[in-house]
């Protein structure tokens, strides 16, 4: 009986405490604040296209080095795509077409194999040339102003099926014209 008595007290408490009462009188109402002045511009954290121009030698031991700018941010999740200007040719209209390579690319020369190749992290992208064959003896046409398209990814664009052996289609993906391709010329 004991028991019974303290569990019905015990119902009967959480009943009343789990009323609830009419609603109290309304707030005061905060004061707006003053408007700030503008920031700086802050990061991009949607999909980038840059292309960089430059020149493999012995001096730069064979690599090309591209610092990203501080407007554009670089996460873990990123994705880091490189693609080699390997030709242009022309459309039916007499317009010049760009022939993009998703890198790494490999040549087979009279010399051996050359071997166009990448790797990047938050901050860089450094392009290389690895071979097995001295450099020194490459035609400045495998060396010289190459032009490579580094496209950045976010982790949230790349859900889904998505062709990243064609730029094209990468960059409609991330919503980038032709025009907007930052062109970075490297000393």
């Amino acid at each position: 009986m004991k028991k019974t008595n303290v569990f019905l007290g015990a119902l009967v408490t959480l009943f009343f405490i789990s009323c609830e009462g009419p609603q109290g009188p309304q707030g005061f109402d905060g004061f707006d604040g003053a408007d700030g002045a503008d920031g700086a511009d802050g990061i991009n954290i949607l999909g980038k296209v840059i292309d960089i121009q430059g020149t493999f030698t012995l001096d730069n031991d064979y690599s090309i080095f591209y610092e990203f700018p501080q407007t554009v941010e670089v996460f873990e999740t990123d994705v880091v795509l490189v693609y080699m200007l390997w030709d242009v040719t022309e459309d039916s209209n007499g317009e010049s077409v760009d022939i993009w390579r998703l890198m790494p690319q490999t040549r087979i020369l009279d010399q051996g194999l050359l071997q166009y190749n990448y790797d990047y992290t938050f901050f860089d992208v450094s392009i290389f040339l690895e071979s097995d064959f001295d450099l020194s003896t490459l035609q400045p046409g495998d060396t010289d102003d190459q032009v490579f398209r580094i496209a950045i990814l976010p982790a949230e664009s790349t859900t889904g099926k998505l062709d990243t052996s064609n730029i094209n289609s990468l960059m409609s993906h991330l919503g980038i014209t032709e025009d907007e391709v930052q062109k970075v010329t490297l000393q």
